[in-house]
């Protein structure tokens, strides 16, 4: 009886550390997924700095030409709220729950059951 007291209490002993060793890992992991989140809003930041900054440049650019600096800069203005506009009805089409679905496993898991019933009957 002492055996299986002894080996209920070592079972007990691994899963608690097991559990302190998983949210040690977690913990970790966490820290270093924020830390590169951190790191990609940083350079999120930047490059929109250097696109307003190519933009300007752009409209510079064109301003030179024949266009001047009113008509440069409402071209350019109007590209880019296109380009805008485009790119957030894409992703947001992208990101409809139902695209979001998990349907290969889904479907999976409907033959499965039927294959199961098949078995039983």
């Amino acid at each position: 009886m002492s055996l299986i007291s002894d080996l209920s209490q070592q079972i007990a002993t691994l899963l608690q550390t097991e559990g302190r060793l998983l949210r040690t890992e977690l913990s970790e992991k966490a820290e270093k997924a924020g830390a590169g989140a951190i790191e990609v809003l940083g350079g999120a930041i930047c490059l929109m700095a250097a696109l307003l900054v190519l933009l300007q440049a752009l409209v510079i650019a064109l301003s030179k030409t024949a266009l001047g600096p009113g008509w440069s800069s409402l071209l350019v203005g109007v590209v880019v709220a296109i380009v805008g506009v485009v790119l957030i009805r894409t992703g947001s089409a992208a990101m409809k729950p139902s695209e979001l679905a998990p349907d290969r496993t889904a479907g999976q898991l409907k033959r499965d059951a039927g294959v199961i019933k098949d078995q039983v009957k």
